[in-house]
């Protein structure tokens, strides 16, 4: 009986590899990997009638369903979500709202939300992101779906979705906002999405009112090194013992994301979100993207020899010296306020701009966003509440 136990796990151990290398070679290839990592296929919830947000949650009216056409012909489905203060001001629930987007874009401040992967932007996570933003930062909302998602034509792919928001930020402004009133923010796949915006409109001069990113990764390469399925089941850890098949698997990447590199070029304030018990995509991603961030007031930091051991007790002084002259520079530069029971704010001020790393001790990794402490430093980092 022992021996065919025995058997029957070694069979079973086979089948497991196998399937796990059958997953990985498919990642390998391009269709498999773009399905893989937009998910665009995965339309939550089913049959959603985008014409109807009251449908899923939202005030009769509220929302206006539109297209926006991009540069290379693509059409994106998105909703626009009145502010709540400019809603209720109304003398009646609004007959014609779309009627009213120039008006409310001159008067209340808009968030420009760009999700994460998978689902559509009537996904009642989102649903709950959109109403607590119109609501506690007072703010309109346009969300969009990418192409290839909800009602959106084409299929995803890097350059693609970084055209999507553009022209999303340009419907804002051509139908009356200015860049100081939009506040660019995304959440997980969103902040790729958000950070390729933000890099181009400091490219060319443009200053938003700032920059969130809810939930980061630092690039697909670094997902890929750190994801774990169910949040306990390393992807690729396996293949460690195998570098040559880490290194064929990164090779293959075709949307990098790399949101790290883009860090040199966004140049207005900027809030990092992320919670500490977020199983999909672990808090030390922000906390790279927050130290990049930091680096040009920094030291550089000093790189430990492949060998170690073969460091002499002067040189392994003279490394543990710039070790600690450069986390003594981040104590001075880094403000941080723990606040019980919710988290930590970190703060710097980096050439007169805001820099702030929020990590949350709650949240996960979808509802992060509708936690009402985010909102709040969301609206004191970005001027939300002057009165």
């Amino acid at each position: 009986m022992g021996v065919f136990t025995l058997s029957n796990a070694r069979k079973f151990f086979a089948i497991l590899g196998g399937l796990y290398v059958g997953a990985i070679v498919l990642l390998t290839i391009p269709y498999f990997q773009t399905h893989t990592l937009f998910l665009h296929a995965v339309k939550f919830p089913l049959f959603a009638d985008f014409d109807m947000p009251e449908k899923y949650g939202l005030a009769p009216n509220k929302t206006i369903n539109l297209k926006i056409n991009t540069p290379d012909n693509e059409t994106l489905g998105a909703w626009f979500v009145l502010s709540d203060p400019f809603y209720h001001s109304l003398p009646a629930i609004p007959t014609q709202p779309s009627e009213l987007i120039p008006t409310t874009l001159k008067k209340n401040p808009t968030i420009l939300f760009f999700h994460g992967n998978a689902a559509t932007r009537a996904f009642n996570a989102r649903i709950q992101i959109y109403t607590a933003l119109s609501s506690r930062l007072s703010a309109n909302v346009l969300a969009i779906d990418y192409r290839g998602y909800g009602d959106s034509t084409g299929t995803p792919t890097q350059p693609g979705v970084a055209r999507d928001a553009r022209a999303a930020w340009n419907w804002l402004i051509q139908n009356g906002a200015t860049p100081d009133q939009i506040l660019i923010v995304g959440h997980s796949l969103g902040t790729a999405v958000s950070s390729l915006l933000a890099a181009e409109l400091s490219d060319e001069s443009i200053s938003p009112r700032g920059l969130v990113l809810m939930s980061p990764f630092s690039s697909i390469a670094k997902v890929l090194e750190t994801y774990s399925i169910f949040g306990f089941l390393p992807l690729i850890k396996p293949l460690a013992m195998l570098p040559w098949a880490v290194k064929l698997l990164m090779s293959t990447v075709i949307h990098k994301f790399e949101t790290d590199t883009l860090i040199p070029r966004i140049k207005g304030p900027v809030l990092i979100a992320h919670a500490e018990n977020d199983w999909e995509i672990p808090y030390s991603h922000s906390q790279a993207l927050f130290d990049a961030f930091l680096d040009p007031i920094l030291p550089p930091s000093p790189e430990l020899p492949t060998n170690a051991a073969s460091l002499s007790q002067e040189q392994w002084s003279q490394y543990m010296e710039q070790l600690n002259i450069r986390k003594e520079k981040r104590e001075q530069a880094v403000t941080s306020v723990e606040l019980h029971n919710f988290g930590t704010i970190h703060e710097a001020t980096l050439s007169g701009r805001k820099v702030v790393f929020l990590h949350t001790l709650a949240g996960g990794h979808d509802y992060l966003g509708v936690q009402e402490g985010v909102h709040d430093v969301i609206g004191r980092t970005f001027g939300f509440f002057r009165h």
